[in-house]
């Protein structure tokens, strides 16, 4: 017989409003033993309440909250023992480090001597045990954030929340930071949740991601199921960069002019003629100087522009579904058709080096389709798709905007 273990965190339909806004709206998830759980999505889309209502500081007006198979949003935040990193770390600037760490353990009236081993061993574990005489002000940002981290796990919490903890640090240190903070939850086994809108760290630190939108979960999964399978238009342009294309769907096929794409296999089943999205990612693009690659071909285009990224190049490439070739309008010097942005790694791009003007094909190794819901005052498929293609970028210098 299967023994069922009670997950760390249990939330279930929870609900917040503050005067006439309804910020959180059934909002219901699990987070199991040594799990982490990130909350992405823009401003206002009610992660950090979530994680207010979850720590105490906030009461549901619906829903409950269960730690360990316990109910908890009836217990004040002190009884609930949730450790609470906050974006500004608020530490005591009067205390010196080792004061800050030991503060939870003393106001817990935890003997003086069990304080003194507790946090030798976490000033050994975040490395700033010859810092421990200092005040925060002699600090980095990121020392900072560690004393704060230090602090919280001294008393040994159930779960650890993070409300935007790396956004004030500076690309570097960030990056660092969330590795070491990985590392240390994967040795206590502790579970956390971080609230954030930086895409980068959501897919490096969450074993699930929940992205946000006006108070309630688009989608909730492993970084790879959210990234590669979004099920909706705004989980796919918020977690990453996003081509769109506006076409219809006919006899189990994507159609845009002359294009013919073959539904993947986990697609919804649509009516004929209805509108639909054809959604994929800049990497999912293959570039070649002849018809060749994965079946599904698009047809050929011209390269509009050419940038170096880092790790990575990235193209527009105007095509013209509605031609066998991209055409140029001369009245105003620029390519008729589509803009897709394409990435590259710097591998193949110095193994083809492309340049604007440069006539290549495309085909795709990957693509998502979704329905479209037609507004009232929208025009024909057609004229949409040419006239308003989209590509969607939330990736801007490793964060989402």
């Amino acid at each position: 017989m299967a023994i069922t273990v009670d997950p760390v965190l249990r939330v279930q339909d929870l609900y917040k409003q503050f005067g006439d806004e309804e910020v959180v709206k059934g909002i219901s998830f699990d987070i199991p033993e040594g799990d982490t759980l990130v909350l992405l999505g823009p401003s206002g889309s009610g992660k950090s309440t979530i994680l207010r209502l979850i720590a105490g500081i906030e009461q549901p007006d619906r829903g409950r909250i269960w730690l360990h198979g316990r109910p908890v949003d009836h217990l004040p935040a002190r009884q609930r023992n949730i450790g609470f990193i906050f974006q500004s770390y608020a530490l005591f600037p009067q205390m010196t480090v080792e004061q800050n760490i030991a503060f939870g353990l003393k106001i817990r009236k935890v003997p003086a001597s069990a304080i003194r081993a507790a946090t030798g061993r976490l000033l050994g574990l975040i490395g700033l045990a010859e810092h421990r005489h200092k005040h925060p002000s002699q600090l980095s940002g990121g020392q900072q954030q560690r004393v704060a981290i230090a602090r919280a796990l001294a008393y040994g919490p159930r779960l650890l929340l993070f409300d935007e903890s790396f956004s004030a640090l500076d690309a570097a240190t960030r990056v660092n930071l969330r590795r070491e903070i990985r590392s240390l939850l994967r040795e206590f086994r502790l579970s956390a949740m971080f609230v954030t809108h930086d895409q980068e760290e959501a897919l490096e630190l969450g074993d699930q991601i929940a992205v946000l939108q006006d108070g309630m979960i688009e989608q909730i999964g492993n970084p790879s199921e959210v990234y590669n399978h979004p099920r909706s238009e705004f989980v796919a342009t918020f977690l990453g960069t996003a081509n769109l294309l506006l076409g219809r769907w006919w006899n189990g096929e994507f159609e845009l002019g002359t294009w013919r794409l073959p539904s993947p296999q986990d697609s919804l089943k649509m009516e004929n003629g209805q509108a639909v999205k054809l959604i994929f990612r800049p990497e999912d693009v293959v570039l070649s100087t002849h018809p060749a690659g994965p079946p599904q071909t698009l047809g050929s285009g011209a390269v509009e522009s050419v940038s170096f990224v880092g790790a990575y190049e990235r193209l527009v490439v105007r095509v013209n579904p509605f031609s066998t070739a991209a055409n140029l309008d001369e009245s105003n010097g620029h390519q008729a058709g589509l803009p897709l942005t394409v990435t590259r790694p710097k591998w193949e791009a110095n193994r083809l080096p492309l340049s604007p003007g440069a006539r290549v094909w495309l085909a795709l190794k990957g693509y998502r389709l979704l329905p479209h819901f037609v507004l009232q005052d929208e025009e024909s498929v057609e004229r949409v798709a040419v006239g308003q293609p989209r590509v969607i970028d939330r990736y801007t210098n490793g964060a989402g905007i």
